[in-house]
């Protein structure tokens, strides 16, 4: 008899593209699997409010989480950004998948493509519910009008083309998945915008005792993806921040070492923290402590105490 595997995924286009993506991978790698796929909802698909009211750790995955620990389901996947960084202590991420384009996206209502920020219409409308984006995008450009915008891709992006925003930023990773390459109009740097920690990766959970699904979900690892993943959430545990603070970081493998660039912000984007370091890649969480206390020097306690 075929042993079976169930995958919890939200409900979302793009997270069920995800969840049908490692079904499809666990099911190549593992014939004598079946594995099949169940919708949860979580707080933060049924809550409208912005992330800062109802509390961004956790609103997107602690119903998945609960779902593990009472073994209703054996996987969650999720969008590793949306993940907090400590965990009930039954549950741990068995694989990181291959990492797509972390970068964040500029979308305009009307198609054409530009090459910078500052080529966006001045005093233009635009839609993000990311505190981490409104501060960097109020940096660079304190003209634009930002609005609250919350939703997934497709609501995001129908809002954009009602005229309700002259621009929206999504996650590149995202609308690639989706198939939607073609409504980017902007790539931005990440020396622009530095993406949120595990932008653009999967992650797998899984019950930290279950020792088959472990080995099973394992097979999906991809190594450069979890070193690089690891010196972010390792600045963002540090600093003790999730979704709903400016937080943001990435981090690259170059040769054998790493480098890990990180940012803390007020939200209004007046002050904006930096901090890169270079390391080793065999210790990725020792790098994101030692950039989280560059940070710390410069201030950012003192700005996230404020929120």
């Amino acid at each position: 008899m075929k042993r079976c595997l169930v995958i919890g995924s939200r409900g979302s286009k793009l997270a069920l593209w995800q969840a049908n993506n490692v079904q499809t991978q666990l099911q190549a790698i593992t014939p004598e699997l079946t594995v099949r796929i169940e919708i949860i909802k979580t707080t933060g698909d049924v809550k409208t409010e912005p992330l800062t009211v109802i509390g961004g750790k956790g609103v997107f995955t602690k119903e998945l989480e609960d779902a593990l620990l009472d073994r209703r389901i054996d996987i969650a996947v999720h969008s590793l950004k949306d993940l907090p960084t400590i965990l009930p202590d039954n549950l741990t991420i068995a694989a990181i998948c291959k990492r797509e384009d972390p970068r964040d996206a500029l979308v305009l209502r009307e198609a054409k493509q530009i090459k910078s920020l500052h080529d966006v219409t001045a005093n233009a409308v635009v839609g993000t519910s990311s505190q981490r984006r409104l501060a960097q995008l109020k940096s660079a450009r304190p003209d634009l009008v930002i609005n609250d915008l919350r939703g997934n891709v497709d609501s995001r992006i129908r809002k954009l083309d009602e005229g309700l925003y002259d621009a929206v930023i999504l996650a590149s990773a995202g609308l690639k998945r989706l198939g939607l390459s073609e409504r980017i109009s902007y790539s931005i740097t990440t020396a622009e915008m530095l993406p949120a920690v595990g932008q653009g990766a999967i992650g797998i959970e899984t019950l930290r005792d279950d020792e088959f699904t472990v080995q099973t979900v394992k097979k999906l690892e991809h190594e450069p993806t979890r070193i690089a993943c690891l010196a972010e959430r390792a600045l963002l545990r540090s600093l003790g921040g999730g979704c709903q603070f400016p937080i943001a970081a990435h981090a690259i493998i170059v040769g054998e070492n790493l480098r890990l660039d990180g940012l803390v912000a007020t939200p209004d984007g007046t002050t904006i923290l930096k901090a890169s370091l270079s390391g080793s890649a065999i210790d990725p969480e020792r790098l994101g402590i030692s950039v989280a206390n560059k940070l710390k020097e410069q201030g950012a306690e003192s700005l996230l105490s404020q929120r």
